[in-house]
């Protein structure tokens, strides 16, 4: 302690040394901003093209507003990249759960990027790998970071509560 500094003054310099030293490092950052009505209401409807697409399986739906240079950015194995890769997915999901529909929960417009919050619904009476369903329920949330460039969706980050879903299949167990 230095000459002259209180206990108490000690404690405050320690503790915000440490609150600098333990700074979140942000690679990327997004302010929202007030956009134009038409910006905003092409933005709303290629998200929720993409997404209507898990309830219609039109693939047509993805066809007009997947970017022919879309990047899946959390990419899982096995799918392939571009934009084939959204239906792909819905295929092979749908081989587990072939009445899955999904609902967007929350949706943020923030310049060229639209958060959705989703529920994905339905009945697992199908096979997942090696696993056949028996009809349980499954109700699962997801999250997608979708980057939109002239009504196309060009990127997406993504991410799904798989232990839950994969527990709801049966498939893993989640301690309590």
């Amino acid at each position: 302690m230095r000459k002259g500094m209180t206990a108490t003054a000690a404690t405050i310099a320690l503790a915000s040394m440490q609150a600098s030293a333990a700074e979140v490092k942000i690679d990327d950052l997004i302010v929202a901003k007030t956009i134009l009505d038409p910006q905003r209401d092409t933005e709303l409807k290629a998200a929720e093209s993409f997404h209507q697409f898990w309830n219609t399986r039109d693939e047509s739906l993805l066809k007009a507003v997947v970017s022919p240079n879309f990047t899946d950015h959390t990419l899982p194995p096995g799918r392939p990249q571009g934009p084939q890769g959204p239906a792909f997915a819905s295929k092979h999901f749908r081989a587990a759960a072939p009445d899955l529909t999904v609902e967007i929960r929350k949706l943020v417009v923030a310049d060229d990027y639209v958060t959705v919050h989703m529920e994905f619904r339905g009945h697992f009476t199908g096979t997942f790998g090696k696993a056949k369903g028996q009809g349980q329920s499954i109700d699962f949330i997801a999250t997608d970071l979708l980057k939109i460039a002239d009504g196309r969706v060009t990127d997406n980050w993504h991410i799904e509560d798989n232990l839950t879903l994969l527990s709801q299949m049966g498939l893993a167990k989640i301690e309590e």
